[in-house]
């Protein structure tokens, strides 16, 4: 018997619902989950938390709002497990409390701050379930969010409950809107900001990819708004398209130019980009420099862009 849930990831930079049909437990590692809805608004609740160490008021209440909604669609689909994660900006912040108040005042169940090892692992089973056999592995799976980019290495294990092995994982502090707001406040930004913003991305990369090791995985796979809207633009879609994305492969070549791109215009023209959410425009260059560092780091060839990620991790958690 299916079970129905809604998973909900809370990041830096977005809020994302997700209701699905779980497959049965005994089914193995790629075997989908039945997606019934899945959504995304750009609250921006990491807004200055780098700068302030707390989350600005306004900011919860755009995610408030937001979470509002997915409430009331959980409860019209008849979800009967439902998870919230909440990430980067929910650890760092000093008034976290008020947050995880609102969140239970609004959804009836408590947020749960992960650490950014469990956000690592939840992406790379989101990520890496039902991915085709003959795509190489060990796999690299890195998810760059708005405070913070996770890097999680594992592979294929028939012994595990899941089928899946993790490896290791590590989170740091280079996500598209702390680089956004640390470096590049030029519109568009100077060459001495993104200069700046490089070697900062670079030395947590080179940290990262130690700890994992990344350098030893065969295949690397983006996830979030920033790989994907990238690889969109490399694709020269005319709109945003979850179908032709996920999965695509885009180059270093595709994504340097594409990086040097975005990071020439400024947001107005960003924003008319076909692909873009008018959300990520301001901060788009950032996470796009962020993959592109990655690969350049870890010696990749292309990056695999995934539709699939911590959200589904979520929902296969509630198995």
């Amino acid at each position: 018997m299916t079970r129905r849930v809604a998973a909900i990831d809370c990041g830096t930079n977005s809020i994302r619902l997700l209701v699905a049909d779980l497959p049965e437990p005994s089914a193995g590692p790629e075997a989908p989950l039945v997606e019934l809805s899945r959504r995304m608004e750009i609250v921006r609740l990491g807004q200055g938390v780098d700068r302030t160490g707390r989350l600005a008021p306004e900011a919860i209440e755009r995610t408030r709002v937001a979470l509002a909604a997915y409430a009331a669609e959980i409860s019209a689909l008849g979800a009967e497990a439902v998870r919230m994660v909440a990430t980067s900006a929910s650890r760092d912040a000093e008034n976290a409390d008020d947050f995880r108040r609102m969140v239970t005042e609004t959804l009836g169940v408590t947020p749960e701050v992960i650490s950014g090892d469990e956000e690592a692992r939840l992406s790379f089973t989101g990520a890496v379930r039902g991915l085709p056999a003959d795509i190489a592995s060990p796999y690299l799976v890195v998810d760059i969010g708005g405070g913070s980019t996770e890097f999680v290495v594992g592979d294929r294990d028939d012994t595990s409950g899941t089928g899946l092995r993790v490896d290791a994982a590590v989170s740091v502090d280079i996500g598209c809107v702390r680089m956004t707001e640390r470096h590049l406040h030029g519109d568009p930004p100077g060459l001495d900001e993104i200069t700046a913003a490089e070697a900062d991305i670079s030395a947590a990369v080179d940290r990262a990819l130690e700890a994992v090791p990344g350098r030893e995985a065969a295949t690397l796979i983006g996830l979030a708004g920033s790989v994907t809207t990238v690889v969109a633009i490399a694709q020269g879609l005319d709109s945003y398209q979850p179908r032709l994305i996920h999965r695509a492969r885009a180059s270093y070549d595709e994504v340097a130019k594409v990086t040097t791109d975005l990071l020439a215009r400024t947001a107005e023209q960003r924003l008319a980009i076909p692909v873009m959410h008018p959300g990520r425009a301001d901060v788009i260059g950032a996470g796009a420099l962020v993959l592109q560092v990655i690969m350049r780091r870890a010696g990749m060839p292309y990056v695999i862009a995934s539709e699939h990620d911590i959200l589904d991790g979520i929902a296969y958690s509630l198995l």
